[in-house]
């Protein structure tokens, strides 16, 4: 730049007015490369559901040119219990105004806030990964997504139900949120990562309200009974007509698939693989040990599509959090956290156990030092601390203290967050 060259001038960053949601709206498809044309009904329909004291923007001219929201949220933990988080979610910076710290202003706003309100942690569904791993966020669960060729998986085409004594129903969307959300608060206290689900969540899901940007095609619904009479599974799934030369081709897609036991996964799954004429079905993201591919004859049917890190976590309240969950064995440690944020830094002596925790400020010496995001990554049991004792992302100050941890800190089943924000 030029010493006469006019220096920029430095973008405000506030929360938003309703008169403002038209043109943080055009912002945010601008930063996801979505047309920016908001029609009037789409700003009616997303005010509905924001809550604008938590929806910042940065604004150069009077124009919009950052966008960033939270909402409140709960998280469900190695237990069963759940923590309040703060989910954060539509954040974009105009091409035009890279690089000029919008992006981190807004964060620590927003992060300061969470802390202040008693939040445990902040969440994310992280776009790109190289980007929030300096504001303190690790990658805690992680999806995977199949498809599976039907043809090849071994299952019998004469398959009529159930063997359990359960059923499967077809049911509408009506029948589906009045039993969804029960069904899926029980999922919660048993999967962690899982969040919650808001009633609104639901009407969005069965077409009740209308998804902004998005063409409604409905769904099936298929329900799970078991063979007393609970509704123990969900799936949601959507189907082409494809044909060629009087063949079918077609393909299923799974949107959800919801299920507190594993005879109603196994249920599930042997119904959405044998449905006449579907050659092809596509899941939705599921964890990584999903009984999904070595549920089948031959689990090679089963190509992987995806994998990848998904839910993003970033502590605000490490004894909050860690007092929280369970831990699979008895253990005691010394973490020193780092946190340049200054929002959850400090050294805590962990007493852990099957059946809960204690966590408190100490001075005795520190047995592992790891930063905020490492422990963002280990806190709901996906990650290894051996791994990134290795990566030289935990150091041990006492020696096989890394070891020590893995086994207190892992857990058996990997969490999984079934749902996108």
């Amino acid at each position: 730049m030029s010493p006469l060259s006019p220096r920029p001038a430095v973008p405000r960053i506030r929360t938003l007015d309703d008169s403002d949601l038209p043109d943080w709206l055009r912002t945010m498809r601008t930063g996801f490369l979505r047309p920016p044309v908001v029609p009037k009904e789409e700003v009616e329909i997303r005010l509905a559901g924001m809550d604008l004291n938590r929806t910042q923007g940065a604004f150069d001219d009077g124009r919009c040119v950052a966008t960033f929201r939270s909402f409140a949220q709960q998280i469900s933990v190695p237990g069963g219990a759940s923590v309040p988080a703060n989910a954060i979610c539509n954040v974009t910076v105009a091409p035009t105004h890279r690089r000029r710290g919008l992006l981190g202003s807004m964060m620590e706003r927003d992060l300061r806030a969470a802390k202040e309100r008693g939040d445990a942690a902040a969440t994310l569904i992280s776009a790109e990964y190289p980007i929030y791993g300096r504001y303190g966020f690790g990658p805690a669960t992680w999806v995977t997504e199949w498809e599976v060729e039907t043809a090849r998986t071994g299952l019998s085409d004469r398959y009529a139900g159930p063997e359990c004594g359960g059923r499967i129903d077809l049911v509408d969307g009506a029948a589906v949120r009045e039993l969804g959300p029960a069904l899926h608060e029980r999922l919660r206290t048993l999967q962690h990562g899982a969040v919650d689900r808001t009633e609104r969540w639901w009407r969005i899901a069965t077409g009740d309200l209308p998804r902004h940007g998005f063409a409604w095609t409905e769904p099936f619904y298929a329900v799970y009974r078991s063979p007393e009479g609970s509704v123990d599974g969900l799936a949601a799934y959507t189907a082409d007509d494809a044909w060629e030369a009087k063949r079918p081709l077609c393909s299923a897609h799974v949107r959800d698939l919801v299920a507190v036991s594993p005879a109603a996964v196994r249920a599930l799954w042997h119904f959405l693989l044998t449905i006449d004429w579907v050659t092809k079905v596509t899941t939705n993201l599921r964890a990584p040990d999903d009984l999904l591919p070595l549920l089948l004859p031959d689990p090679r049917a089963a190509r992987v599509l995806t994998h990848a890190d998904f839910l993003w976590l970033r502590p605000l309240d490490v004894p909050a959090l860690l007092t929280a969950r369970t831990y699979a064995c008895p253990g005691s440690l010394v973490l020193e956290v780092t946190d340049p944020q200054g929002l959850a830094g400090g050294r805590w002596l962990l007493e852990a156990g099957p059946d809960g925790a204690s966590c408190a400020p100490t001075r005795r010496p520190a047995e592992l030092v790891l930063d905020v995001g490492a422990l963002g990554a280990l806190y709901l049991g996906d990650e290894s601390v051996l791994r990134l004792a290795a990566l030289g992302r935990a150091g041990e100050e006492s020696p096989g203290a890394a070891a020590r941890a893995e086994p207190v800190l892992r857990t058996a089943a990997r969490p999984w967050c079934p749902d996108v924000f």
